[in-house]
């Protein structure tokens, strides 16, 4: 469980109840990531907004990828699971495993190839990007404004990550349904919990979550 406390589902009133709501609506289960932001839920709730406008103008592949590959890079297991698992509807297993192990020649395009490692340096040390790393994306196809929508997506991965990780946050079991080498390649930093899940509703259904 992450490092600090809190509010459990059970007793959740008001706005962290509805954001345990709205995550269990998507997961199934409430999960462990939501719980560190229950002293804030206003900024969960305005990180789905900025996440939802970055995603916006991208291809879902496109983004898909790029936040697979920032959070690999960031060492974030709960994010590397989670996007490698949506990345399975674009690429094989054996392609995802060449991708987290840097072989991504073998089976991305050199567009691709040079998006992966612009990523990796965003997440790693964006300080170290000069001007000609740009070109060279511009040079594959990249126009400005999607090489801005790169460098976003994986900068607010860096912030998501970041909390969670800080945080002690581990990713909950149900998100590592993937086949063992998956699992492996894929858990680069804080180990999954096996712990039992919490869902909602474990208030009284006809309380307001707003009161």
């Amino acid at each position: 469980m992450p490092f600090i406390e809190t509010i459990q589902p059970s007793v959740a009133r008001g706005a962290v109840a509805a954001m345990y709501r709205r995550q269990q609506d998507n997961w199934g289960f409430v999960p462990q990531y939501a719980y560190v932001f229950s002293h804030r839920p206003e900024v969960m709730a305005r990180w789905a907004a900025l996440l939802a406008e970055i995603k916006r103008p991208m291809d879902r592949r496109r983004f898909e990828l790029v936040t697979f590959v920032a959070a690999h890079e960031l060492r974030n297991s709960a994010c590397t699971l989670a996007h490698g698992r949506v990345l399975r509807e674009y690429f094989d297993d054996a392609a995802l495993l060449a991708i987290a192990g840097r072989r991504e020649d073998d089976v991305l395009d050199a567009a691709e190839q040079a998006l992966v490692r612009f990523v990796r340096q965003v997440a790693a040390d964006p300080t170290q990007i000069d001007a000609a790393q740009v070109a060279s994306l511009r040079d594959h196809g990249f126009d400005d404004a999607a090489i801005f929508d790169v460098v976003a997506a994986a900068a607010g991965r860096c912030f998501f990550t970041r909390i969670l990780d800080a945080l002690g946050v581990q990713i909950d079991s149900p998100i590592m349904a993937l086949d063992a080498p998956l699992r492996h390649a894929f858990t680069v930093g804080r180990p999954i919990d096996t712990s039992p899940t919490v869902c909602m509703p474990l208030i009284d259904p006809t309380e307001s979550i707003t009161s």
